[in-house]
């Protein structure tokens, strides 16, 4: 396993991990309109490398605080990853993060994304 740590803004820390033919991104911080640039540079990166992952995984542990520009960050992304036949899932998602993605119905995308599996 490789880990990549990214410099970002203040706001949220980025870092990424190589398990193989997969990568998790650790996010850690606030995802808001100052820091989305950031992750959105990030996953274009990740999904836009000569080797492309098979399974991208963010993981949203970490995160205290996500506003609707990181969720279009990562429907930007999941869209991308569709394109190229890359797994794209999250996991970590609880309390305040977790109503966001439901009350949006943004949640049901990922889901149907993974086969009806259930992201947590």
């Amino acid at each position: 396993m490789a880990r990549a740590e990214i410099p970002s803004s203040g706001k949220l820390e980025i870092s990424v991990d190589r398990v193989g033919k997969d990568a998790v991104v650790h996010l850690t911080g606030r995802v808001d309109v100052d820091s989305s640039p950031d992750l959105r540079d990030h996953l274009r990166t990740l999904l836009s490398e000569e080797a492309l992952p098979q399974t991208i995984i963010v993981d949203l542990a970490a995160v205290s605080y996500i506003e609707t520009s990181g969720v279009a960050t990562l429907i930007e992304a999941l869209r991308i990853a569709r394109h190229h036949q890359i797994n794209f899932s999250l996991q970590g998602l609880s309390g305040a993060t977790l109503r966001l993605f439901e009350v949006t119905g943004v949640l049901a995308l990922f889901e149907a994304g993974n086969s009806g599996e259930k992201v947590s």
